[in-house]
């Protein structure tokens, strides 16, 4: 297992059953620049990604908006997401829509944690907190595929590195392929931190087709290795 030094402090997420967003962008010549509502939380996608529509992402994720649990979830955790295709939409968080599987699709989480929900936090974790099969022996994943209803098929983890921030932070950095619902193979990078104090998680993931992973390999890391959190949060 390979260990990676950031570059500077970074923080981490957790769970993506409650998502909230509230970011700015400023578009640049070649890319966007994203940041969270609160600063401290940024990264960047290519320019000509689209960003998907806040209220989308919040009905997907955290159901009914005027419910007492959805209100709570929007204080803790904010969310965005970008699509390459022409058409953004929530949809594509597995596929690159209607056009086909070859269009990016990048999405970012931040969560605080309460008391209870820091007592939780490893790096196994921050591994299994978007709830992929990554930490499933083989013999587990070859079992869950025989039911009918599992949505994931030809799991593959192809690597598992392990982060360290400048500031005490801890994170991992993932990339495996799957197919979904049985569509076409595709692959994702996730990256996910936890703050030295346990109080705030961060995953920002890349998805797309195995092939256009395969041809834009460089282009994502980088995408990915952009995402930061300040000092202060860790």
């Amino acid at each position: 297992m390979k260990t990676w030094r950031a570059g500077s402090g970074t923080a981490a997420t957790f769970a993506v059953a409650a998502l909230m967003a509230g970011l700015s962008g400023c578009g640049g010549s070649d890319y966007t620049f994203v940041r969270d509502s609160g600063g401290g939380t940024y990264f960047k996608v290519p320019a000509a990604w689209h960003q998907v529509d806040q209220k989308s992402i919040d009905a997907a994720f955290l159901g009914d908006p005027s419910s007492a649990t959805s209100q709570v979830m929007k204080e803790r955790i904010w969310t965005v997401a970008y699509d390459g295709h022409a058409q953004p939409s929530i949809d594509h968080f597995f596929t690159g829509g209607p056009g086909g599987p070859n269009e990016p699709f990048a999405f970012a989480i931040v969560q605080t944690l309460t008391e209870g929900q820091k007592q939780d936090v490893s790096l196994n974790a921050l591994r299994t907190l978007l709830n992929f099969p990554v930490t499933m022996t083989p013999a587990e994943l070859a079992q869950k595929e025989q039911e009918k209803d599992y949505p994931y098929k030809n799991f593959e983890l192809t690597a598992d590195d392990v982060l360290e921030g400048d500031n005490g932070a801890k994170g991992v950095r993932l990339q495996f392929s799957l197919r979904y619902m049985g569509g076409p193979l595709q692959t994702f990078q996730q990256t996910s931190w936890v703050s030295a104090d346990g109080g705030k998680l961060s995953t920002f993931l890349i998805r797309c087709s195995a092939t256009c992973f395969q041809q834009r390999q460089a282009e994502f890391d980088s995408i990915a290795k952009s995402f930061k959190v300040k000092n202060n949060l860790g």
